[in-house]
């Protein structure tokens, strides 16, 4: 803990440094002894970073932002990066990143856009995530679940991503979750550097019912979300009770609860 503290508080952010630098830090974060401990460190040189929403791209097409990006992230790209920085070198960043984000080569139509459907269960395959929410909820995990039907895809939200049906997932997706009335009393004993995945009402004219997602921090005070975050323009640190608190009723899109990953490594 003393070396992880030690970075903590000498973590330049990601976005003063340049490249040498950067891969400097990268293999110093190998010398973390879990990949929590690394994605946490990964996370804290995003503090401070300013929020801009789907910072990320391909480079080209329809979506032109870079692959890369220092200076900005969402909550997706923080977690992202992050991920790919506590789990590559430098010279394998890109690949490693590409994998999180992607069915394939970079691409709109390849990219893992809805948590429930493409992101969550892709990297779970992967052998990247693990799902621990049962762990850490016990008696009081419920099980959900998100169904998506070719009359979803029409909807305004979904014509939005403007996917070839091949490329639109359908089915029903069980997925467990912690009651946010619970949660952060849940999470209080639950290690550092988990990802923390929010998870809201029903809605069937959505592709999704998660809005956000985070890195679980530790401290004296309690459990923190450290998260890239639209309200305050920035990767803060903010109780995970107020988080869940203020964020209730968003919109009277409700929270009911948070499934809780735990980032791993594929056996081979």
């Amino acid at each position: 803990m003393t070396s992880l503290l030690l970075l903590v508080l000498t973590a330049a952010p990601w976005s003063s440094m340049g490249d040498a630098q950067r891969a400097e830090a990268m293999v110093e974060l190998q010398k973390l002894p879990t990949l929590r401990e690394r994605l946490l460190s990964a996370t804290d040189r995003f503090l401070g970073t300013q929020y801009v929403l789907s910072p990320l791209g391909e480079g080209s097409g329809r979506d032109a932002d870079p692959l890369v990006r220092w200076d900005a992230v969402d909550c997706v790209t923080m977690v992202e990066q992050s991920f790919a920085l506590a789990t590559s070198k430098p010279e394998t960043l890109v690949e490693v990143l590409t994998r999180l984000r992607y069915d394939g080569a970079p691409g709109w139509e390849t990219r893992l856009h809805i948590m429930e459907s493409q992101w969550l269960p892709k990297n779970v395959e992967r052998g990247l995530l693990k799902d621990v929410t049962r762990a850490y909820g016990g008696d009081a995990t419920r099980s959900v679940k998100k169904t998506l039907t070719a009359a979803t895809w029409k909807e305004k939200g979904a014509v939005g991503l403007a996917l070839p049906e091949d490329k639109q997932t359908r089915g029903t997706w069980t997925f467990d979750l912690i009651p946010a009335e619970v949660a952060a009393q849940k999470l209080k004993n639950a290690p550092a550097g988990l990802l923390v995945v929010v998870v809201r009402a029903d809605r069937p004219w959505l592709v999704t019912r998660v809005s956000h997602v985070g890195v679980l921090v530790q401290t004296p005070k309690g459990p923190m979300l450290r998260h890239a975050s639209r309200s305050f323009k920035k990767v803060v640190d903010e109780p995970l009770a107020r988080y869940l608190s203020r964020n209730l009723d968003f919109g009277s899109w409700t929270i009911e609860g948070l499934s809780i990953y735990e980032p791993t490594l594929p056996a081979n």
